[in-house]
């Protein structure tokens, strides 16, 4: 299976790109994905402060607001919905609850992707592979001195 695998992250390693990959409980994912989302409703409050405090920081807006809009359009959860449970058997994409028809929509999308590019069986060929590697790397055969 392409990849590598890092071990133990930390809270940072996750929107930094340190690892594209995230396997977690539930709980765990859950506390991770509502501090997140938390965070970034926090920080646009405080920018929809700034932006008011004052006139000049309303032009400022005004002169920024494609960049805004952008900023909005790629941290927009709607667009990212959806996450997949492994170990089923099957596709199961567990929508986030608070979502509208079009996050919805984006969730069913993933679900669809997955299944036309084979994701199952994917995964299933890459474990065979991994434990296949794991199990030559640890035979008394593997060439590792003693």
């Amino acid at each position: 299976m392409p990849g590598r695998f890092h071990g133990f992250v930390e809270g940072d390693d996750i929107p930094t790109g340190t690892v594209d990959v995230v396997v977690t409980d539930g709980f765990t994912g859950n506390i991770a994905l509502k501090t997140a989302e938390g965070t970034v409703k926090l920080y646009a409050e405080f920018m929809r402060r700034s932006i008011k405090s004052s006139l000049r920081a309303r032009i400022g807006y005004l002169l920024a607001r494609n960049a805004f809009q952008t900023l909005r359009d790629r941290t927009d959860p709607r667009k990212y919905n959806g996450a997949m449970f492994l170990g089923l058997g099957g596709i199961c994409v567990k929508s986030h609850g608070g979502t509208d028809a079009f996050g919805f929509s984006n969730a069913i999308e993933a679900g669809i992707d997955l299944v036309a590019h084979g994701f199952n069986e994917k995964v299933k060929e890459g474990l065979q592979g991994f434990n296949q590697e794991s199990l030559a790397g640890a035979s008394p055969d593997s060439g590792a001195d003693s």
